[in-house]
């Protein structure tokens, strides 16, 4: 009987020692294992705190005998036309440009202003008045069909027509004139479409604020 006993002893000895090892192997794997969590949104992590700035830091105080720059006013220039598209305007802080169509003030291939220009001229001599410039420079521009010498006279007749029609309305305001024909020259659209075309067909208007130049 004793050997049945010994083969049973150690088979229980046998089955014991791995019942060991597994609940060992368990163990180890869930304590090594790193814990599992969910990714964290980027919400939820904390912002930092702003630095604090300390107004009185030496760090933010002028150098002995520095001095501010002074202010500087940088100028804002806005565009914007009505809404028919024959006329635009230009404005900074100092000057004002205003561009009329060739087509709302004369025939084609004419100097002669048309019946609809007055109330046109009249408006530009209104806000003219208003600002009270020294200076007023009126520039002609044609397209690039034709010579370039006939585009310069078309445009010197037409920037001469508008300045006499705006001193006309202005009347003894001590105002100086500066009228040049520029003919096909500083296009602001492309001369190889008719709308291009339409839009360098114009006359300028040119002037200060208050009393500037």
């Amino acid at each position: 009987m004793r050997p049945a006993t010994t083969a049973h002893t150690a088979a229980a000895r046998l089955a014991a020692c791995a019942l060991t090892a597994v609940c060992l192997t368990t163990f180890l794997s869930l304590h090594d294992a790193p814990a599992a969590r969910a990714d964290p949104s980027p919400s939820a992590s904390p912002k930092p705190p702003p630095v604090p700035v300390d107004p009185h830091a030496k760090v933010l105080e002028l150098k002995k005998g520095a001095e501010l720059a002074p202010p500087v006013v940088v100028d804002i220039l806005s565009v914007s036309g009505d809404l028919s598209g024959d006329s635009g305007r230009e404005e900074s802080n100092d000057d004002i440009k205003l561009t009329l169509q060739s087509e709302v003030l004369f025939a084609k291939d004419s100097a002669e202003l048309s019946g609809h220009a007055d109330a046109r001229i009249a408006e530009v001599a209104e806000e003219i008045r208003e600002n009270g410039p020294r200076k007023v420079t009126v520039h002609g521009f044609t397209d690039n069909l034709g010579t370039y010498a006939h585009g310069k006279t078309l445009s010197t007749e037409r920037a001469e027509a508008v300045h006499k029609a705006l001193a006309a309305k202005l009347g003894a305001s001590g105002i100086a004139y500066e009228v040049v024909g520029k003919s096909e020259d500083d296009p602001i659209a492309d001369n190889s479409t008719e709308e291009g075309r339409k839009k360098n067909r114009r006359v300028e208007i040119s002037f200060g604020r208050g009393t500037e130049d």
